[in-house]
């Protein structure tokens, strides 16, 4: 799949690109009927709402579910990203967000890459989320909130909250969001089931709490040029990963048909991708 140069000049302009129904409900159901079994099991990779049972993400799936295997080199998805930084990828993070009714958390404004930076010295921003919707997104179910054109201002001056959800997360102030929203407003994308979304690493974002009966779960392939990859391990492995082989596609109907794919935790994880590595020896060689 490839971009159009007018699809480019509006990702360029406004730091975000929205793909209603692009993946079909046939597609979709392979990787939905897949969810409650891995939100069921008892692994690090569920984190949990805080306070809660509900999961408010779900780390590493393609690493040990093959529907969520084969969604990880799915050409729809990876193709884009090549285009727009012109080398191949490999897979920084692979989560699914919960937002699950009446339970979904907060999820405060931020920029993926004050993370990747901060957290992981992500040396530039040549990253960036492409996300599928597995359910329904509308204006009541927590949809996720972008200040277009705020990928413009570069990495922001962010402040480490460890304290409001259960997932530690970068956030930008108050002050700075009034600025950027004067300057640029807020959209909420919102579309059917199989929606797409791809969004700069810079790109600010949120999403209000889930009040709604209605679950709001989505797929996010942090995807990353292979030359950017992280240089520090602190974080534990299956949250930011630390191989950096190149994401080779599957075909296009790879989740209509059951093509091999390796899982390589299906058995568990492993110990050494449970914990983060101290700095003096959690460096990669570059």
């Amino acid at each position: 799949m490839k971009l159009t140069q007018q699809q480019l000049e509006q990702f360029d302009r406004d730091g975000y690109l929205f793909f209603p129904s692009h993946f079909t409900p046939d597609e979709v159901r392979k990787l939905t009927d897949e969810v409650p079994h891995l939100y069921a099991q008892d692994r690090a990779e569920n984190v949990r709402e805080k306070g809660k049972t509900a999961v408010r993400t779900n780390f590493a799936a393609h690493m040990y579910s093959a529907p969520f295997a084969r969604l990880a080199r799915h050409p729809r998805m990876i193709e884009p990203v090549e285009q727009l930084f012109g080398e191949k990828l490999y897979m920084h993070q692979f989560k699914i967000n919960g937002k699950m009714a009446f339970d979904g958390d907060v999820w405060q404004w931020h920029q993926d890459y004050g993370t990747w930076l901060n957290d992981d010295a992500m040396p530039d921003a040549r990253a960036m989320n492409v996300a599928i919707f597995l359910d329904e997104v509308n204006e009541f179910n927590g949809p996720l909130m972008f200040i277009p054109g705020s990928h413009k201002m570069g990495a922001l001056e962010a402040g480490h909250d460890i304290s409001t959800t259960s997932y530690p997360l970068w956030t930008i102030s108050n002050d700075n969001i009034r600025t950027l929203v004067d300057k640029g407003g807020i959209v909420a994308p919102k579309g059917p089931v199989g929606s797409m979304i791809m969004f700069h690493g810079c790109l600010v974002h949120a999403s209000s709490p889930n009040l709604s009966p209605w679950n709001r779960v989505a797929v996010y392939l942090s995807l990353c040029a292979v030359s950017n990859h992280i240089r520090r391990f602190k974080r534990p492995g299956y949250i930011a990963h630390r191989q950096f082989d190149a994401i080779e596609c599957l075909p296009d109907d790879c989740l209509l048909k059951d093509y091999p794919v390796d899982l390589p935790w299906k058995d568990g994880t492993p110990q050494a991708e449970l914990h983060g590595i101290p700095d003096e020896i959690g460096r990669a060689h570059v």
